[in-house]
């Protein structure tokens, strides 16, 4: 059974998902209930086998305004003692990476669908992506410099693996907006549309395209690439010959051999 979240619109068809963050009056700022249900939406993604791609996106006129400030409440506690501070102030901000590092763990792939305003935590957020594709008029800031304080759920960890390192400094510490066309020339969009709908449409597509591959081999791969992303290349390749020693796919091959002889689309089992 699919569920059902208050900040969060989850749909499925053709084994395609697709997340909306669902605040569209707040412009999906993230308050304290979306970052948990951000967590338990893509645990539950991971493990549905139905699914085999997701899009994330957002619904009204923005994609992601960032933190809702709501949430520096929560990071406050209001003991005496500055070390017990510290150390709650500390697990918090744990807490909200692990709600985002579950979009980067999730097995499927996911596919950032990003429209307009997308900063400070959705920016952290689309990090977690596997891949962006943006609006003409989308544009994404660093933006936590402009409130006194270093980012501190994943951007700062991610994004230089991504883009250029110098790119990622300037925008850390400017604060400044990197529109659409610069963010696809750097490399963090794949691809520029010029509307939300053509967006939606192109982006299901290729998802669609991804879920008719083998599901065991896409997994794979994402494995490989975030593997490979955090370790050297020699342990690269001792990872991926073990991998495949064990998650090798008769089955699978057989199916797209055949699939490639007869010219048809080959079908998997989930």
């Amino acid at each position: 059974m699919t569920p059902s979240f208050t900040t969060l619109e989850l749909s499925i068809e053709q084994q395609v998902a697709t997340v909306c963050l669902n605040r569209p009056d707040k412009a999906n700022a993230m308050n304290g209930p979306m970052w948990s249900e951000l967590q338990a939406c893509f645990e539950w993604l991971d493990q549905e086998p139905a699914v085999r791609a997701v899009i994330l996106a957002g619904n009204g006129k923005h994609f992601c305004a960032g933190l809702d400030l709501e949430v520096f409440g929560e990071l406050l506690n209001d003991s005496e003692d500055p070390a017990r501070r510290a150390e709650a102030f500390r697990r918090t901000v744990l807490r909200l990476q692990d709600n985002l590092s579950a979009i980067e763990k999730c097995r499927k792939p996911v596919l950032a669908a990003i429209h307009k305003t997308c900063i400070g935590g959705g920016v952290d957020m689309t990090c977690c992506a596997d891949m962006r594709y943006a609006t003409e008029d989308a544009f994404f800031s660093i933006r936590e410099i402009d409130i006194g304080m270093t980012a501190d759920v994943g951007t700062l960890q991610r994004l230089p693996r991504i883009i250029p390192d110098g790119v990622v400094r300037e925008l850390a510490y400017t604060g400044r907006n990197m529109n659409a066309e610069e963010a696809r020339e750097v490399g963090y969009v794949n691809r520029v549309y010029g509307d939300r709908e053509t967006m939606l449409e192109e982006v299901t597509a290729i998802a669609r395209d991804i879920a008719s591959k083998s599901p065991l081999a896409v997994r794979g791969s994402k494995e490989m690439l975030l593997y490979s992303r955090d370790h050297s290349v020699q342990d690269g390749l001792n990872y991926i010959a073990t991998w495949n020693a064990g998650m090798f796919s008769q089955v699978d091959i057989q199916a797209g051999i055949k699939a490639q002889m007869a010219r048809e689309k080959a079908v998997y089992e989930d």
